[in-house]
């Protein structure tokens, strides 16, 4: 875009001086009512939103595109633009047209942009999911140490860690933020990364990681004149916390959210799970993309948002600590055995909003009179809980408890201040409840009163002049204004009338008048309402303060109601599921009897089918080698078991009959694969590099569940590389481990290694046909039913009459020998040349003869009785 400005308005002077601040983000420039974009902006604009383009005055001799959007409706389109990969810079009208001409004829109204809006920095309802956080991030390293840091603006919680290169992948995977800031200069060496894990990537200059400065930047931040009372902080943590605040800065113009004390935390602290591991667990997300079908979205028992993240967060980042671990199990187990008091949790935390964002807005001064209201119903809920509790409860709970009072001063003053529901804006007034401010009420009485002089002034009106239909009504144009139609014009109009009613305007069906005395009292009145509305904004800006003063106890209150929340919920998820609190302890143990995979048992719930439960035992031989055909289960045994490992560390309950689990310090899954055509990868490709990582990063206490390894090359690769990989998972990594496979040959190992077992997932055949029991049980499979499998997949019946007669051939090449197994193969006739088999005649049955006969409603109980003994016998 040419900025040069020759021969240009000086309103589109001022757009170009203030979008070459911006030339990385479409600037959204206030006129009036409307968000305007014009060249560049405006092309990519319309494209984006699906609204219109037009044009708007010349420049360089060219027609100027030009789109735009309704101010009041600008949030929808943020969120459109945001989601496609682009920055919004919010340009602002600072002063009103009037006070633009007191400059002078052609001066042009002042405006600035206020704000960026970055994917990593929306605090707007509308914008957010409710039950998720929004996280930014920054990612820096100093010399030989690195960190990552992060935030919640519409929360406030910030976080910081080392993290070294290799970590960044799985931590990203963990927090999913929507936007990572780098270092000028590093975006390709981090593009990949960030663009796996969803965010937007974001660089700075090297200034704004500046560790030094970056101290003092902190320290300004929080008035404190040193970091120390939150913790010791590196160099790398330092800088990457500073790149935050710098970045939010900038884009919040100055306003800077409330943000609480950074809390660093480790990585040993949490057990670690890679992207792959992630992606194929579906913790938090399904395959689809999408919550519904996720374990999160199957656990998921909250009733407000700040339990919903927090469950999110548990649930991500499982802990190592036996003592968290133990903590968060006592407040579950307590609550899951108090049903009462369950219920009165829940129902009392049904009232609560979130707290969190509501606090966020007001701090941004984004906020308004209903969230005003919800932190003042969300007080009074959480005096209304704290009633509830007796005095045993456990010490989680215990600390809570103590957060949910001592906020009887701010909810007493916001029952005084507000009604029960005001609007949605400051500016739209009426929201100051009647009796808190003396001034206000009095200056509300004569607006009101100026209303009922109105009316009493109409009636008046059209008893002087005849005219029934004769209106006083308003705009802002003309004020306060008397109307009639057209066919009265001339009444009006003529002596004696034309003496009191002043004609101002005639419309295509309307003529308007006013009086002297409508002309007095509409000053009043306008001035008693502005004067409202200037009185009750400025009792908004002393309430927004007070709330502001009092985010500290607010922010600890958000955080207690979420972990009642978070314990009632799963305590209820327990109850309803008949799930057990698992033993986890420091030892080496996995022992599971009766597991379930807790998503997949809810699906067949729906379709009334029970889940088949299995045990699990690698307490002893520390992998189980899991055979078995496809279709009969083994991948949902291999997810379950790894759920529950990640179930039990988050301290939920757990769905099985009993568990012990020693504690696991990262878990990987390669379970499924699909090609990366993006970057040139084969499903093969993808495999061997998954299982690399796992080999290369997994360590005594891990836990790893693979599936089919070397299925994607030819048959003695595959059985090699899947071999090899067993013997490295059993002699060096000396990990727990699921291993499922094809190759049957693998079974020998068991007997050469001490540390495998046999297992398998049981089947039965009938009649040509495979059933699948879902069973896991000690032992090989005889065989593999791939040729059963494909019959119940819908191959016609030719193919699969076709493949046993091949299968039959190689399985007998295979018993006598290479050159056999050649000679068969050169033998075996043509598939053209195969005639299509005759059609199984289905054999008789006597039971489905007899039930051909039966008539069920008229049969009597004694008589359905002897027919079951009689089908019985007939089997």
């Amino acid at each position: 875009m040419n900025t040069a400005k020759t021969n240009v308005t000086p309103m589109m002077a001022q757009y170009l001086e203030i979008k070459a601040q911006y030339p990385d983000a479409l600037l959204f420039y206030r006129m009036g009512d409307f968000y305007e974009m014009f060249f560049d902006d405006a092309v990519a604009a319309a494209g984006a939103l699906d609204i219109a383009l037009t044009k708007r005055g010349k420049h360089e001799d060219e027609d100027i595109p030009m789109c735009g959007v309704p101010h009041h409706a600008a949030e929808g389109y943020f969120l459109t633009l945001i989601r496609k990969g682009f920055r919004v810079a919010v340009c602002e009208q600072m002063e009103s047209p009037a006070e633009a001409k007191k400059r002078g004829y052609k001066a042009v109204v002042k405006r600035e942009v206020v704000r960026l809006v970055t994917p990593g920095t929306l605090t707007e309802d509308s914008l957010l999911d409710a039950r998720r956080h929004n996280f930014l991030a920054a990612y820096h390293a100093v010399r030989d140490e690195a960190a990552l840091a992060w935030v919640d603006i519409s929360t406030g919680v910030f976080h910081v860690m080392p993290c070294s290169s290799v970590q960044l992948a799985p931590e990203l995977a963990r927090l999913t933020p929507r936007e990572v800031i780098v270092v000028d200069g590093s975006e390709a060496e981090w593009s990949e990364t960030v663009e796996e894990s969803g965010a937007t990537l974001t660089s700075l200059g090297a200034a704004a990681f500046d560790s030094t400065a970056g101290m003092k930047r902190l320290c300004a931040l929080y008035k404190v004149g040193s970091l120390d009372a939150f913790g010791s902080f590196s160099r790398a943590e330092i800088a990457a916390m500073a790149a935050v605040a710098e970045y939010l800065d900038i884009t919040q113009k100055g306003n800077l959210p409330l943000l609480r004390p950074p809390v660093k935390e480790s990585q040993s602290a949490a057990m670690q799970i890679d992207a792959a591991t992630r992606r194929s667990l579906e913790l938090t997300h399904a395959m689809n993309g999408g919550r519904q079908g996720s374990l999160l979205h199957c656990i998921d028992h909250t009733v407000t948002a700040g339990g919903a993240r927090l469950l999110e967060r548990r649930l991500a980042a499982p802990a190592c600590d036996l003592a968290v671990i133990a903590a968060r199990q006592n407040m579950i187990g307590y609550v899951s055995d108090n049903a009462p008091l369950r219920g009165d949790i829940r129902d009392a935390l049904r009232g609560v909003h979130d707290l969190d964002r509501a606090l966020s807005r007001l701090a941004l001064d984004r906020g308004g009179p209903r969230d005003m209201t919800a932190i003042r119903n969300t007080l009074g809920q959480a005096a209304a809980l704290a009633q509830l509790l007796p005095d045993d409860l456990p010490d989680m709970l215990q600390d809570a408890a103590r957060n949910l009072t001592g906020h009887e001063d701010l909810l007493t003053l916001l029952n005084d201040a507000l009604i029960a529901e005001p609007a949605l804006l400051a500016r739209d007034g009426g929201f100051i409840a009647s009796g808190y401010d003396t001034e206000l009420d009095e200056v509300r009485k004569l607006r009101d009163e100026g209303r009922s002089v109105i009316a009493t002034m109409q009636s008046q009106y059209v008893d002087q002049s005849g005219v029934t239909s004769l209106k006083i009504k308003h705009n802002n144009v003309l004020g306060y204004f008397i109307e009639t139609t057209a066919t009265h014009a001339d009444k009006m109009m003529a002596p004696p009338l034309s003496e009191v009613f002043i004609h101002r305007q005639t419309t295509a069906n309307q003529v308007r008048f006013t009086t002297v005395e409508l002309s007095e009292i509409e000053t009043r009145i306008l001035n008693a309402g502005g004067r409202a509305l200037e009185i009750e904004k400025r009792l908004y800006a002393s309430l927004r303060q007070v709330i502001v003063d009092q985010a500290g106890p607010l922010g600890a209150l958000a955080r207690a109601l979420a972990e009642f929340d978070l314990a009632a919920g799963l305590a209820e998820l327990a109850v309803s599921e008949n799930w057990v609190r698992p033993k986890v302890d420091d030892s080496r143990a996995f022992a599971i009897t009766g597991g379930r995979h807790p998503v997949v048992e809810a699906a067949l719930q729906k379709g009334g089918t029970p889940f088949i439960a299995n045990d699990c035992n690698l307490s002893e031989a520390h992998i189980w080698l899991l055979t078995g055909p496809n279709m009969a289960g083994k991948s949902t045994f291999l997810r379950q078991n790894a759920l529950l490992a990640i179930l039990a560390q988050m301290g939920s309950f757990v769905p099985a009959t009993e568990a012990h689990i020693g504690v696991v310090s990262q878990i990987f899954s390669r379970v499924g694969a699909s090609d990366d055509l993006a970057r040139g990868r084969s499903t093969f490709m993808v495999e061997m590099v998954e299982t690399a990582a796992i080999l290369n990063q997994a360590d005594d206490r891990a836990l790893v569940i693979l599936d089919e390894i070397g299925r994607g090359t030819a048959t003695y690769d595959g059985l090699s590389i899947a071999w090899a990989t067993l013997e490295h998972l059993h002699d060096v990594n000396r990990c727990r481990a699921l291993f499922a496979t094809h190759y049957h040959e693998m079974a020998a190992l068991s007997a050469k290694l001490d540390g495998v077992d046999n297992a398998t997932v049981a089947v039965k055949e009938w009649e040509g046909d495979v059933i699948f029991l879902h069973e896991v049980r000690q032992g090989t499979a005889d065989r593999s039913y791939g040729v059963q499998v494909a019959r119940l997949a819908g191959l016609p019946t030719v193919v699969v009459e076709r493949a046993k007669v091949v299968l039959e051939a190689l399985e007998k090449g295979e018993r006598e020998g290479g050159s056999a197994k050649k000679a068969i193969i050169d033998d075996l006739p043509l598939f053209s040349a195969t005639p299509a088999p005759k059609p199984v005649a289905a054999k008789d049955s006597a039971v489905e003869n007899k039930l051909k006969t039966v008539l069920p409603d008229e049969l009597s109980p004694k008589e359905a009785l002897n027919l079951i003994y009689e089908l019985q016998s007939l089997l």
